[in-house]
Parts: structure tokens; sequence; C-alpha cells
């Protein structure tokens, strides 16, 4: 008999019910249970916890682990709490995420090219004014990360008609139609010419601060912001005082420093702001359960662990 597989997690109730239902039935062949209800014996056993920001003492009482498979794509949290000692942790390659992020950017890009947040401050002002239709043909989007998620949406602006152009670390193989930036000496290229700035890179040591005063001065003047990847790579001091000079005309938010994001945040009131609450590329349990059946069956015919994060870079 297969030892079992061990659950961890900051979930809910009803978040933790759904995935293990999710995974239950993905996994049929398996025995996936919650870290509080396994034995002494169990947790000995167990060779491969299933996670979503779990307790790391917890975790540390799997002593015989062989990998961890996250339930997340963002996986900066759990590098950082288990540290460089940690057995190899997959995050979650999900299709189903790519597209609801993918969906997200061109969204809320529609969003800014369409004058949303201008017509939001005219019907709070009782104004009737028509603005001038701007095409997509003439909105410059540069995207920062072109891993997957950036890829996906890349192809779905192009799709759309924007002119786009990606900024990453390391030459990367581009989509159709999409303009490449390297490097540091290509950010400040990017930003120059970009009418919205999408960032969907991880949080990492070289990640973390990137956008800060000087790179937000960069921008050019008028362009929108949105951040989609993680809180801490925009200063947030550094974006308030961008946008109250008027270099930025708006910035849509789906990721900060802390969340929930306090109540007493400048961002919530901020005319300049849209604050959203982490909704951009939400993780679906069904589509999630099947990429980590797939791992786990993989694992269990072969012996080999599904490529693992890079705990150097932080991905």
């Amino acid at each position: 008999m297969r030892e079992p597989i061990a659950f961890l997690g900051t979930l809910d109730a009803q978040e933790e019910a759904d995935f293990l239902a999710a995974l239950a039935q993905a996994l049929p062949e398996e025995t996936i249970r919650p870290f509080r209800t396994l034995g002494e014996a169990e947790r000995q056993a167990t060779r491969i916890a299933i996670v979503a920001n779990p307790d790391p003492a917890e975790v540390a009482l799997l002593p015989n682990l062989a990998w961890i498979q996250s339930l997340w794509a963002g996986v900066e949290r759990l590098v950082r709490d288990l540290g460089t000692g940690a057995v190899p942790i997959v995050r979650l390659v999900d299709p189903e995420l790519a597209r609801t992020m993918a969906e997200a950017v061109l969204a809320w890009t529609y969003y800014l090219q369409r004058d949303m947040p201008a017509y939001r401050r005219q019907q709070e002002a009782g104004i009737w004014r028509q603005l001038a239709y701007r095409p997509p043909a003439e909105i410059r989007v540069g995207l920062l990360g072109l891993g997957v998620l950036g890829s996906a949406a890349a192809e779905r602006l192009v799709q759309a008609g924007f002119p786009v152009a990606a900024w990453s670390r390391s030459v990367k193989a581009l989509p159709p139609g999409v303009t490449g930036f390297t490097g540091p000496e290509g950010l400040p290229a990017l930003l120059a010419t970009s009418d919205i700035v999408v960032c969907l890179l991880p949080l990492t040591a070289a990640t973390r601060g990137l956008l800060d005063a000087a790179r937000l001065a960069a921008l050019k003047p008028g362009a929108g912001l949105i951040n989609f990847g993680r809180g801490p790579i925009v200063a947030t001091d550094a974006l308030l005082a961008a946008l109250d000079a008027g270099h930025l005309s708006h910035a849509v938010l789906d990721v900060f420093d802390a969340e929930p994001l306090p109540p007493d945040s400048p961002l919530w009131r901020h005319p300049g702001v849209t604050v959203l609450p982490h909704i951009s590329g939400p993780t679906t349990p069904a589509s999630a359960a099947a990429v980590v059946a797939g791992n786990v069956r993989a694992y269990r015919e072969t012996g080999r662990i599904p490529a693992a994060v890079d705990v150097a870079r932080g991905y």
C-alpha cells in the first residue's frame, strides 16, 4: 500500500474541501490527506506534499519528503519560508492559469485603452463628455516578464491589435509579432516607448523594487501601469508620487506588499489607482488537480522528480 500524500495549507475550510475533492477525482489511486489527520508513522512515510502557503513548522514534521508540489504559480513565499535547504519545490504550471491571466491582461488593457478611469471620474462629477477614441493599433503595450504567463498574454494582446514589446532578463523566444528587449539596458527603452506597461514578473532579489522612482520616471509621460506580478516589485511611494505629478495616468494593481491591502493604505482612495483583490490569475481546483496528477503519476512511474524551482533565482 502506498504512503499517503500530505496536503498542507492556509486555506479556509471550503477552499480546502474543493481542492481535496478535485485532487481525489484526478488521483483516485492515491490517498491525499490533510496534514492534521496524519499519524506519526504516516508523517514519517510521506514522500510527497501538496501545498498552498503551508506552515513551515508542519512541513518540517514530514522528514522524509522527496518533493513538494505547490498549488500556486508564484513560489517566492514558499522559497522564503522553507529556506535553501528545502526539498525540491515544483511550481504549478497550468495552461488554464495562463489563459485566465492572459484574459485579465487583455481586459484591463482595454480598461485603460478605452479611458474607463476617466469616464469613472466624469460620472462621479456628473460630467457628460465623450473622449476621443484611441484604437489598439495606437497603444503600445510593454510586458515585463516573458515566461508562460507573459507569453500567453503577449499572444492575446497581439491578436487584439496592440503593438507589443516584452522585456526579460535573458534572451527568450518571442511570440509572433512581439518585439523583444533584454537585460538592464533594454528595460529603460521598453519603459520609454510603452503607453501601457504590464508587470508579470516573479518576485526575486533582482525584481524587488525594480520599478522604483527612477524607472517610473523613465516611463513614457501619461503611461498606464498594470501590476499583476507581485506587489514589492513596484515602490508604492514612488508610484503615488508619479501619479500625483501626472507623469502616470493610472495604475491597476492586483498585488500588494501586504495582502489583504490594509484599510489605511492610501491606494484605496487614490483617484489614479484601481485596486483589485488578487484576482487576475486564480487557481482553478479542477485544472490544478489535473496538472498535479500528471506530476504525481510521472514520479510514481519513473521515480524522477518533476522540474523544480531554482531556489537561487526564486522561480
